[in-house]
């Protein structure tokens, strides 16, 4: 269990009450009194104390039977690999981006499954990655949002109640694939809104040219995620010129007056979750040889889930000559923040 927190209290209080014989658990942090409304299996006599010894006793009390590893560091590229190996499977409690991705890829290169839960606010996702067969972490989000786009539960707050939901999804999940019973999430991702109560759920496909567990793949070792999720100091949208970017506002008037060939970038599993009326599809990843699929009689503008694969996309049709062609800033996340907020943020 990677993560000792929201997800992670719930995964772990009921991993141990169904008698799961070994569980490693890794975290480095300490209790804190903010955590208590979400992360159930502390008290306010712990706060100061260490959220791994804590963990470890109350897990002792619940069942003494289970065997505990603890692993009071950080999960990082130098050591996930040998914390990981041997496990049956890992189950993600994490709430930043380079730590997901990073679980993503030693769950694919180790072949072990991947049991994935992420929280924010009123909202909550659940799936399961990296069984054979089926998709990744990276087949959904092939690129992370832009550093300090998406605040982590501390920093944006969350329903108390909610990480117990998605955590108990995760700890079944876990418990059905150790003991080899129902189906699974693999190939489906679970979205939860607290607010209205209701679940719904996409179907998730194996990305053929997925860089982690496609047919060729181009990653075959960890990299350095700090890095690849921009921090710090990589290139990011904010690095491009004021004159490439277009505000939601912006582009909800030219789309009123029909001045805008609108493309979005993204794959079709994130198009069906949600998209802008009036767009046209074309995968990020196809573009150079669709660009004749574009009208270009009108401003193009191009468009993703957050602006990281948008921007790099620009690059492509500005050499192919469509240089007043522009992205949008913050993408489809800021679409739905600023202009449509009856769409489904992912």
């Amino acid at each position: 269990v990677i993560g000792a927190g929201g997800l992670g209290s719930p995964v772990l209080m009921y991993l141990a009450a169904a008698g799961v014989g070994t569980i490693g658990i890794v975290d480095e942090d300490s209790i804190d009194t903010s955590n208590l409304q979400r992360q159930v299996i502390y008290s306010h006599a712990m706060v100061g104390s260490s959220k791994l010894t804590s963990a470890r006793r109350f897990i002792h009390d619940l069942n003494p039977g289970v065997c505990v590893i603890s692993y009071e560091t950080k999960f990082i590229a130098e050591n996930a690999l040998d914390i990981a190996r041997g496990y049956d499977l890992i189950i993600d409690g994490t709430d930043n981006f380079p730590t997901r991705y990073l679980v993503n890829d030693v769950c694919v290169l180790l072949g072990i499954p991947n049991i994935y839960g992420s929280i924010f606010r009123f909202e909550g996702q659940a799936s399961v990655f990296a069984l054979p067969g089926g998709p990744c972490y990276r087949c959904l989000y092939p690129e992370p949002p832009p550093p300090g786009l998406v605040p982590s539960c501390a920093e944006g707050g969350v329903l108390g109640v909610l990480p117990g939901i998605i955590g108990s999804i995760q700890a079944t999940e876990a418990i059905k694939i150790l003991t080899g019973i129902g189906t699974c999430l693999s190939g489906r991702l679970l979205l939860f809104d607290a607010l209205t109560m209701r679940f719904s759920e996409m179907q998730l496909k194996k990305k053929k040219d997925c860089p982690m567990c496609g047919e060729s793949p181009s990653i075959h070792e960890l990299v350095d995620y700090q890095e690849f999720c921009g921090i710090p100091g990589v290139w990011h949208p904010e690095a491009l010129a004021p004159e490439l970017e277009i505000t939601p506002s912006e582009l909800a008037e030219k789309l009123k007056r029909q001045h805008v060939t609108l493309i979005d970038v993204r794959q079709p599993q994130e198009w069906d979750i949600c998209h802008i009326e009036g767009a046209q599809l074309i995968p990020g990843r196809t573009l150079p040889e669709r660009l004749h699929e574009i009208d270009t009689s009108r401003e193009v503008v191009l468009y993703c889930r957050s602006g990281v694969r948008s921007a790099r996309a620009l690059q492509v049709v500005h050499q192919a000559g469509l240089t007043h062609a522009k992205h949008l800033r913050g993408g489809i996340l800021a679409w739905i923040a600023e202009i449509d907020n009856s769409m489904i943020a992912y």
